[in-house]
């Protein structure tokens, strides 16, 4: 299992030299530091702990602080672990890079998604209108019957997963099976095809895809820099 830690810069586009447009989220990686090394011995289980971007002692906890200091490093604004990571050979303090991934490589992005605030069935589970005609129902928009469910042993009850209105967004999400266009190491970002979640410069975690559907091959974008030059 490979992670990264990173932010999400926003949505362009690209094209392959056959013409082909790509639409991708650019993630912007700075080198990750390893803050802490988990062993079956110690802690039950593996795992590698990664941190990102820089943060003042004076901005966070003296725990913080601390932790950060056992790996020679600042403290850092945001943590994360990787289980059974193919970077546990590392020493604490060294960096983990974009380099760890390649083009076509198939890749989960986590994050938080945008909120969206309270709404009702329609718009947060994707319900039914009510019927507008014939002047008898006033039940256009409203969520309906809840609890008269026909079970005789249940009847007045609400079963749990009831859909209902309620926060939309806001929440933690995975996009699956993502596709890795290209790694610029000398920047340090990342273009990865499709939509991942959250707002602009939300926190993603980008890591192996753990239902992978299988890498695909490379494809070589246009260079405009050779057409300035």
């Amino acid at each position: 299992m490979k992670g990264i830690l990173g932010r999400k810069l926003g949505m362009t586009q690209v094209f392959t030299e056959d013409g082909t447009l790509i639409p991708v989220t650019v993630v912007e990686a700075c080198p990750n530091i390893v803050l802490q090394k988990k062993t079956v011995e110690n802690d039950g289980y593996n795992a590698v702990q990664i941190g990102f971007e820089d943060i003042k002692e004076k901005r966070t906890t003296k725990a913080n602080v601390g932790h950060a200091k056992k790996a020679n490093t600042t403290a850092k604004r945001f943590a994360r672990e990787v289980r059974d990571a193919d970077f546990a050979d590392l020493d604490l303090g060294a960096e983990v890079k974009v380099d760890i991934f390649a083009a076509g490589e198939t890749v989960d992005v986590i994050g938080t998604s945008k909120g969206k605030g309270y709404n009702g069935t329609i718009v947060r589970n994707n319900a039914h209108q009510g019927p507008k005609t014939h002047g008898g129902s006033k039940n256009i928009r409203h969520i309906g019957s809840l609890a008269t469910n026909g079970i005789t042993s249940r009847q007045g009850k609400i079963l749990k997963g009831t859909i209902m209105a309620g926060q939309e967004g806001g929440y933690r999400t995975t996009n699956q099976n993502l596709t890795v266009i290209k790694v610029d190491v000398e920047n340090n970002y990342l273009l990865i095809k499709g939509n991942v979640p959250g707002p602009k410069r939300g926190l993603v975690m980008v890591r192996s895809a753990k239902c992978s559907k299988g890498n695909s091959e490379p494809v070589t974008l246009v260079d405009y820099t050779k057409e300035e030059e």
